[in-house]
């Protein structure tokens, strides 16, 4: 069973992860796995790509000569026939369009795995996004990400058999890696850490504002925040204004993020719209300590009081007193580290994931045979 992952990568974040984790974790040796990414100028270094080639299998660049460029799914079709693939896997709005498109044409079947929808202002991205969505309706499965997800997807009348879920699993044996070690990084104040993507949805203003509420009260404190984004230049201008300025650091994409994760004394987000972000897993696994806005998603890692503290979303003097209190009291925020490390590692195993997604790629396979 030969099955073809396909991404529009901008960058190595949680979907680039996820697939990652997929192939890695897939201990059928009956299947294998290959990687066809998007080549063009968005793309930067496509740091999936050498990862993937090194770890999983061969890997195809699809040339784009546009941010759209229709021409890439006869291209991805040619490369479906060409290699023998069995199965399309795609995983974001344009990969569903192009993939779904090129599967039709090469005659294979399609799952579509939705990592998230962006609430997005821009009415282009509003519209490429719309267009993903309807192309999901054409896929032979969607396997949306988690119980939030699977509720979104209802919302564009995907709906089962059509709709399954299988629930997330991050690959945390890198993690566990760094948990062992110390830190390479020194520190004179007490970090406070962000990991992802810089984007609307993430809602970093919010993340900035409080750190600044923060910072007027403690001066012992800095803000770090690792990834990359559209929103990236607007935010490190936005905190410019703000008087913790000189404590903010944006650090783009690093390949030592978790040892930085490990400096964290705090893990936060402020996002409005989640799947069931790796980042966090990480974080919870690094026994990291968290605080974040209360949305769904977030709420499958995150048991108030319990795995991490949370706050209404949008309710900033909430979610600064959670800032303090895990930053003032070092047996709470090291309980909570565990408690959410226990969770992590007990219901997201990546080996779980890889086995219910190779069943359901032999099932789509069985159901195609029987069909012929």
């Amino acid at each position: 069973m030969h099955i073809l992952q396909f991404i529009c990568s901008t960058g190595f974040y949680g979907a680039e992860r996820w697939i990652l984790a997929l192939c890695n974790n897939t201990q059928d040796p009956n299947v294998t796995y290959s990687l066809a990414v998007t080549d063009e100028v968005a793309s930067k270094n496509l740091e999936i790509a050498a990862h993937f080639k090194r770890d999983c299998g061969d890997v195809f660049k699809l040339p784009m000569a546009h941010k759209f460029d229709y021409k890439a799914v006869s291209a991805l079709a040619s490369y479906i026939t060409t290699n023998n693939i069995d199965a399309l896997h795609t995983h974001g709005y344009k990969s569903d369009v192009l993939g779904v498109l090129a599967a039709k044409k090469a005659g294979v079947p399609v799952i579509v795995t939705p990592h998230g929808f962006e609430n997005a202002k821009d009415i282009k991205l509003r519209l490429f996004i719309w267009l993903g969505c309807q192309a999901m309706k054409f896929a032979d499965h969607v396997v949306p990400l988690s119980p939030q997800l699977v509720k979104d997807c209802k919302q564009y009348s995907i709906k089962e058999p059509q709709l399954v879920y299988i629930q997330n699993g991050v690959d945390l044996s890198e993690v566990e890696k760094f948990k062992n070690k110390p830190s390479a990084l020194s520190k004179t104040k007490k970090r406070i850490g962000f990991i992802g993507q810089l984007i609307s949805r993430k809602n970093v203003v919010d993340l900035l504002d409080v750190f600044d509420a923060l910072h007027k009260k403690m001066d012992n404190v800095e803000l770090v925040l690792l990834g990359d984004g559209d929103s990236r230049a607007s935010l490190e201008q936005y905190a410019q204004t703000l008087v913790s300025k000189h404590d903010i650091q944006f650090l783009g994409y690093r390949d030592d993020r978790l040892d930085y994760l490990k400096s964290f004394d705090l893990f936060v987000m402020t996002s409005t719209l989640e799947g069931i972000p790796r980042c966090l897993m990480e974080a919870c696994a690094m026994e990291t300590p968290v605080a974040a806005y209360d949305i769904a998603g977030i709420d499958q890692l995150i048991t108030h009081q319990h795995t991490g503290l949370l706050a209404p979303l949008g309710d900033k003097a909430a979610l600064l007193l959670a800032w303090e209190k895990i930053l003032q009291d070092q047996d709470y925020a090291s309980q909570l580290g565990k408690n959410a490390c226990d969770y992590v590692n007990e219901h997201y195993s990546a080996k779980r994931m890889a086995d219910e997604y190779v069943a359901l790629f032999n099932q789509v396979l069985d159901n195609k045979e029987v069909s012929l």
